[in-house]
């Protein structure tokens, strides 16, 4: 994986005017476009997207502060139009082109990037591959957006706004893994940018063929592989080293990359102010 980021990075640096064909080297190579992108944006800090306009408005700075036609320049780019480059650029350097021709600058400079991977093999991680029929997440469902790091308050609200008694009713609906109370994330932006909409569950898990309440939320899930990461202290923070984790240690080291379909928390014991957690991190995955 990390080989094949390195590629796609060499990909853009090759030609900034145009966009990489990701899905084809991603098939070429024997994987996804849909995992590229999440490896590359964990590994990265940043969405592709993200380091390909960062780039572009690096190289194009220097052309700014030539003698050519901002047009002539924006086309070089990909932009068609000066007003799209315009802000494009500004979106990275916090000034407009012609603010940078005028005075030089301030000019902000995105390196291209090289990946390396360092595995110390220090800290096991407690996984196991979990292939799981078909089943249903059932619960109450909410639009929010992602937040990177620390306990997310749209999630926290959407929670604090159902009665204690639907908590109670959820539990005795689990019938299936992943098992108990669930935390699911789906339609997560490929990208994963901070910010983007997800649509959050808090529900249960239930066999595909089980009717589930006409109240509730229903994401249907097809059957599959997952690797489970098991996580025990400090909460959120421990659950979101170890989702870090997985992109920088356990993905490069075994045959398996993400698939498209939702990421799952199951609390399995928690302190009474929930600072402290013993959790599950279930992830779709398919083999390499």
């Amino acid at each position: 994986m990390i080989a094949i980021l390195n590629r796609v990075i060499e990909l853009v640096e090759a030609d900034l005017s145009d966009d990489v064909d990701l899905a084809g080297l991603a098939g070429s190579l024997g994987t996804t476009e849909y995992h590229v992108r999440r490896m590359f944006s964990s590994l990265a800090g940043m969405p592709l997207s993200e380091y390909v306009r960062r780039r572009r408005m690096t190289v194009a700075a220097a052309d700014v502060l030539g003698d050519a036609e901002m047009l002539e320049i924006a086309v070089r780019y990909g932009y068609g139009s000066t007003e799209a480059f315009g802000r494009a650029f500004r979106a990275v350097h916090g000034v407009s082109p012609a603010d940078v021709r005028r005075d030089g600058g301030p000019l902000r400079t995105q390196p291209q990037l090289r990946l390396r991977l360092i595995l110390e093999g220090n800290t096991p991680m407690d996984t196991r591959i979990a292939d799981r029929p078909a089943f249903q997440l059932v619960g109450h469902a909410a639009r929010v957006p992602l937040v990177h790091e620390g306990v997310n308050p749209h999630i926290q609200a959407h929670i604090a706004g159902l009665p204690g008694s639907e908590h109670a009713r959820l539990k005795e609906l689990s019938s299936t893994e992943p098992a108990g109370l669930l935390q699911v994330s789906a339609d997560v932006d490929p990208d994963y940018v901070e910010g983007t909409q997800l649509t959050y569950l808090h529900g249960v898990a239930l066999d595909e063929h089980e009717s589930a309440p006409e109240d509730l939320d229903v994401i249907a899930v097809p059957a599959g592989a997952w690797a489970v990461f098991r996580t025990e202290g400090p909460y959120p923070a421990t659950l979101q080293s170890a989702w870090a984790a997985t992109a920088s240690d356990w993905f490069p080291s075994n045959p398996w990359r993400l698939r498209p379909g939702p990421s799952i928390v199951a609390v399995l014991d928690r302190s009474p102010d929930f600072g402290f957690a013993t959790c599950e991190l279930w992830l779709p995955v398919e083999r390499e």
